[in-house]
Order: structure tokens, then C-alpha cells, then sequence
């Protein structure tokens, strides 16, 4: 007769410090998403013309603020 011992792990192979910098960028990445969907929707609040003086359209809010995640 044989026997056979497995260990199945939840986390996959990952130690305590692999998820704790799991979780820190998973934060990371929420924070600034949060931080952009803010930005949006404070420029969202101001009229046409408060936007004009910062040189925005209506329809180019959401690439103002994504404007460095994008090819110039």
C-alpha cells in the first residue's frame, strides 16, 4: 500500500512578506484610481467656463487627468 502527503497551500507558494507587498500594491494601485475618479469628478462639478479657464473641455476631462498614462 502507498501513501501520499500533499500540501496544498491558499496562498500558492507565497510567504507572509510576498503577500503583504501583494496587498501594499493592491492598495497602492486602489488609492490612485480613487485619487483620479476624485479628480474627475471635481472637474465634472465646475461650469464650462471655470473649465475654459483651465484651458479643459467638457469632453476632455477624463484625458486631462489620465494625460500621463497616455502617448503624447
Amino acid at each position: 500500500m502507498s501513501s501520499n502527503t500533499t500540501n496544498i497551500s491558499l496562498l500558492h507558494g507565497m510567504d507572509r512578506i510576498g503577500l503583504r507587498a501583494w496587498f501594499a500594491r493592491a492598495f497602492d494601485a486602489y488609492t490612485r484610481r480613487r485619487s483620479r475618479i476624485d479628480q474627475i469628478e471635481a472637474l465634472q462639478n465646475l461650469s464650462d467656463a471655470q473649465l475654459a479657464a483651465k484651458g479643459i473641455r467638457r469632453d476632455q476631462i477624463v484625458q486631462h487627468v489620465f494625460r500621463d498614462l497616455w502617448w503624447s
